[in-house]
């Protein structure tokens, strides 16, 4: 058994866990401020004893040189980290209880969040029912429904470009020869002509006729230039979501409920 008269013991002992593996040699002893019982000591740890863990000495025992605790070496070795002053405060002693998963020195139980139990704890009226009680009062929340807009890919617009083809009339004005029978009388100025052939003969005489006919070809020409852009456009669109909210409900034995 654990008490003031094994203080003396303890100091530099060598600590084991239940299995009887060395966990390291006792530095320093913490006693309870109010009772004056040991309750923590502080374990050299670590390569050359470079490292102080805290260890609870609930049900543990001095076998000879030996201070045989309950808890298992790799739990210790994972023992949140706090600085050996000589003192604990409330808030260092309630993290290493709740790691260890020990009653504290009052014996209200820490839960896994953290959370003494104060039932029967002066200034602390009633208790809860359904879980540590902690102080006079309860929290009331609720859930509000907050909305906001993402942006999300809706679809890919593509600028494509191909070719038609269509026919086009165009009046074009054209001009063509055409063959007339002109006939002058015989004078002065042409009877040489006229008589420097045979009297009666037989003669060919033809001309070239041309026309103009129509042709057709094409040109390119740059028109316009066309790109792609983007606009926003902004309305309103309704959403709709569940919400929870907590109500605080009286029951009382005269009879009456309020909420």
């Amino acid at each position: 058994m654990i008490d003031q008269s094994t203080v003396a013991a303890m100091s530099g002992a060598t600590v084991r866990d239940p299995a009887g593996e060395k966990i390291g040699k006792v530095s320093q002893v913490y006693l309870d401020d109010q009772t004056g019982t040991p309750e923590w000591v502080t374990v050299r740890t670590g390569l050359f004893g470079g490292k102080e863990s805290f260890v609870p000495l609930a049900d543990a025992d001095m076998r000879g040189d030996d201070l045989v605790i309950t808890t298992d070496k790799a739990t210790v070795s994972g023992a949140p980290r706090v600085d050996e002053d000589g003192h604990l405060s409330e808030e260092q002693e309630t993290e290493l209880y709740r790691y260890y998963g020990l009653t504290d020195s009052f014996g209200t139980d820490v839960d896994a969040g953290g959370r003494a139990d104060l039932a029967g704890v002066p200034g602390i009226d009633g208790r809860d029912t359904s879980g540590p009680t902690t102080d006079n009062a309860m929290t009331r929340s609720e859930e509000h429904l907050t909305a906001g807009t993402e942006q999300v890919e809706t679809g890919k617009a593509r600028l494509r470009k191909y070719v038609v083809t269509e026919t086009q009339q165009v009046e074009v004005p054209v001009s063509r020869e055409e063959v007339t029978l002109e006939r002058e009388p015989i004078t002065e100025s042409n009877r040489g002509a006229a008589y420097s052939g045979g009297d009666i003969t037989e003669e060919e005489h033809e001309v070239t006729l041309k026309a103009e006919r129509p042709v057709v070809s094409t040109e390119t020409e740059a028109v316009e230039r066309v790109r792609l852009g983007k606009e926003t456009v902004t309305n309103t669109e309704t959403v709709s979501g569940e919400v929870r909210k907590e109500h605080v409900e009286l029951d009382d034995p005269n009879g009456t409920s309020k909420s």
